[in-house]
């Protein structure tokens, strides 16, 4: 019987059209948006005063995200669909006035509650001077109408203009100077104090200026983008602003920003593995057959093997030898691979690790009892013994080295990883060594952070070593790395 709220649909109207597209656009993102859940946000919708923007807010995010990494996609997109709108927003409309609890008297210091007060009629000097007031006192009733008002005189917005957010955000910053605003503050809050401020009370002040400095920049943003969303439409601007999930984002072409990004969603990302490893071992199918009790229980069908017995096999840990390349820009990736494997280190009887450019040096001491895997990579960057010739990528020296000290360590429970773009600068291959490891090993993997379409092309030669590969994957992102771990029990 199909219950009550399976069969539901979506009430119909202007506020559920906006959220059907809202939640169209969050799957396009990449975010795993089910039926169901779009009908339990459409539930909880009604239940919100819609005037409460926060609290409707919350009531999406707590039906649909499910993920804390993917919470910054959702706000930006939520912004988006659901932001502020009015005749003030448009680029061709009237002016921009200040809110109505904000006042200021060039001649004196604005109060920031109660009064009228108007933007437009202020000069750049008595701008700058109310946005240093601002900043000062942390008033954010005023920083939000100084942000539109400096979107207003300094963006350049213009209607149909094909330019994005982030061009008129530059300008916009630029004008407004806020590194000399920040020098400025610094300046008075040490000529106010009654002693010299310590270096501690520095760091604190500082840190305190630049959090309301970004709580401005974040305003501007937002005014923006309210701005572009009333010039162009919601699905336009979401389509502009669509950036990669964290776990989407190619290790060899991330930013800083997504860079940051990564780094906090491997973590979570290594406890599910982990967990996963776990409970795919414990439940390893069934062992071989076992003769005598299947013949011992066929005694009660008359002799009839009818229900054949297998043995409970005892699976045992993997060793895991991890061969990174750790060159250029293949360096971001093999980061990334070792953070995960030690992570999910507890899945496995031992994990070694080797690094390599053109010559090759183990670096497993480098994260053994260290808290903080960061700076054992960090080790690996600058101590690692990795350069024979010229410091170019030299896999069949690299594997050669490998395969003279390390070749032995190879056994029947050793799962090898080689992680590398296969770009050999033209150098011999050395294939017949991943032959001879494929013999020895239990398994072997190359991970390639290139897309397939790259491959053998150029100077890549990952088919010549492919062809003695247990698997050769494609992985340039967090997603395809949690895919491939399945392949390691």
């Amino acid at each position: 019987m199909t219950s009550t709220k399976a069969a539901a649909s979506p009430p119909a109207g202007p506020l559920f059209d906006l959220l059907e597209g809202f939640v169209v656009e969050l799957r396009n993102a990449g975010l795993p948006v089910s039926l169901s859940e779009n009908i339990d946000a459409a539930e909880a919708v009604q239940h919100i005063d819609i005037e409460d923007r926060v609290a409707f807010k919350y009531a999406l995010a707590a039906t649909l995200v499910k993920n804390d990494a993917h919470w910054s996609t959702f706000e930006t997109l939520f912004e988006v669909y659901f932001s502020l709108r009015g005749p003030e927003y448009a680029l061709d409309g009237d002016a921009v006035e200040f809110d109505d609890d904000v006042d200021f008297d060039p001649g004196e210091q604005p109060q920031g509650e109660g009064g009228q007060g108007g933007g437009d009629g202020l000069s750049p000097e008595e701008l700058a001077e109310l946005l240093y007031q601002a900043l000062r006192q942390g008033d954010d009733a005023l920083m939000r109408a100084i942000a539109r008002q400096a979107v207003k005189r300094y963006a350049g917005m213009e209607p149909g203009r094909p330019v994005g957010g982030t061009y008129y955000l530059y300008r916009t910053l630029r004008n407004l100077d806020l590194d000399s605003v920040l020098d400025r503050l610094m300046e008075q809050r040490r000529s106010d104090a009654d002693q010299q401020l310590t270096s501690l009370q520095e760091r604190l002040e500082k840190d305190e200026y630049e959090d309301r400095i970004d709580k401005l920049r974040k305003e501007i943003e937002a005014e923006i983008r309210r701005r572009l969303v009333a010039d162009r439409g919601a699905e336009a601007m979401a389509k502009t602003l669509r950036k990669p999930l964290p776990e989407d984002v190619d290790f060899m072409h991330a930013s800083r920003e997504e860079m940051v990004m990564l780094r906090r969603a491997i973590y979570p990302l290594t406890r599910k593995l982990a967990v996963r490893l776990a409970r795919k071992r414990r439940h390893k199918r069934r062992g071989a057959l076992d003769f005598r009790n299947t013949v011992r229980h066929s005694l009660s069908y008359g002799g009839v093997p009818v229900e054949p017995k297998f043995r409970h096999p005892k699976p045992a840990k993997p060793e895991i030898f991890v061969i990174a390349d750790i060159s250029g820009s293949v360096a971001a990736f093999a980061r990334f691979t070792l953070h995960l494997v030690y992570a999910i280190s507890s899945q496995f009887s031992r994990v070694r690790s080797f690094v390599f450019i053109d010559g090759l040096d183990e670096v497993t001491s480098f994260f053994e009892g260290v808290d903080d895997i960061t700076e054992a990579v960090h080790r690996v960057n600058t101590e690692a013994d990795v350069i024979w010739v010229d410091g170019h990528s030299d896999y069949g020296h690299a594997l050669e080295v490998f395969w003279d000290r390390y070749g032995n360590d190879v056994g029947p429970k050793t799962t090898v990883m080689i992680l590398g773009d296969a770009r050999n600068n033209y150098h011999a291959s050395q294939n017949w060594i991943t032959k001879e490891i494929q013999r020895k090993a239990r398994k072997l993997f190359w991970l390639n952070p290139e897309p397939k379409a790259y491959w053998n092309t150029g100077d890549s030669i990952v088919g010549e070593y492919a062809t003695y590969c247990d698997g050769v994957f494609e992985v340039r992102n967090l997603r395809q790395l949690e895919r491939f771990v399945d392949n390691l029990v």
